[in-house]
């Protein structure tokens, strides 16, 4: 027993066709697969792109890289801004 069992499945899938009819899961189910399929494509296409198409990053000289790891600080102050007052 339990949800696994293969009886309730037939009546979620009977209370399923009865609410939103074959004609509804039937166009549902043709549009999942083209999104399905529309996916797959572009997928491919994006690996079927040479690597040389691809902008290659600049190589830093090693006397630069050290300067980007070195911590940044902002310096700002906060001020109020005061609102207007509101007129009901």
């Amino acid at each position: 027993m339990g949800i696994f069992d293969w009886k309730h499945w037939v009546v979620i899938l009977i209370v399923v066709v009865l609410v939103f009819g074959t004609k509804r899961l039937k166009n549902l189910g043709s549009d999942l697969g083209e999104t399905i399929k529309g996916f797959r494509k572009a997928m491919n296409t994006d690996e079927d792109k040479p690597a040389e198409a691809q902008p290659q990053a600049p190589v830093q000289p090693a006397a630069s890289a050290d300067v980007q790891h070195k911590p940044q600080t902002i310096d700002a102050q906060a001020q109020r801004v005061e609102e207007p007052a509101r007129k009901d």
